[in-house]
């Protein structure tokens, strides 16, 4: 069985976010959606809310995994059995990042290869900060996340 991990903040997971999600299960037999629990900047919804709703909005998709993660993805990825770490790439300010990214973990795991996937061109402008963004505007985000996003923004946001 070819695993591949997708991993993210996920905060919120959007539509393309999903899209990557739906284009990797074309290309692994599992795929394993691996929530960050630290990173850089703080997030909006805590570790139990992002996996949450990402398993609520990947419910239907079959051979789809969602699980929370710490420390190096590339440990993580030999853990879970994984053969390649899945990375999104919107526009080309995505890719010197993702680039390092990659060949940082190929030197501390040469096993574990990475994959870029593009999004549908729906959304490639699409990110989690914008949605914040947007929602935090009073906005209408429901075109550009999952319904439970969408939802949870809007309590989170009204309750502030």
């Amino acid at each position: 069985m070819r695993i591949g991990v997708y991993a993210g903040t996920f905060d919120p997971v959007t539509n393309g976010h999903l899209d990557i999600l739906k284009r990797s299960l074309e290309i692994f037999d599992k795929v394993v959606v691996a929530v960050a629990e630290s990173t850089p900047k703080d997030t909006f919804f805590s570790l139990e809310e992002r996996v949450e709703m990402l398993k609520v909005a990947a419910s239907g998709m079959e051979n789809a995994e969602v699980r929370p993660f710490s420390g190096l993805l590339v440990e993580f990825a030999r853990q879970v059995g994984a053969v390649a770490v899945v990375r999104g790439l919107r526009v080309v300010s995505d890719f010197e990042y993702e680039f390092q990214m990659a060949l940082m973990n190929r030197r501390l795991n040469n096993d574990i290869e990475t994959v870029f996937l593009m999004p549908s061109e729906d959304y490639t402008y699409l990110s989690s900060s914008l949605v914040l963004e947007i929602a935090s505007a009073g906005g209408d985000v429901s075109q550009f996340v999952p319904e439970i996003v969408a939802r949870r923004l809007a309590q989170r946001l009204k309750s502030k």
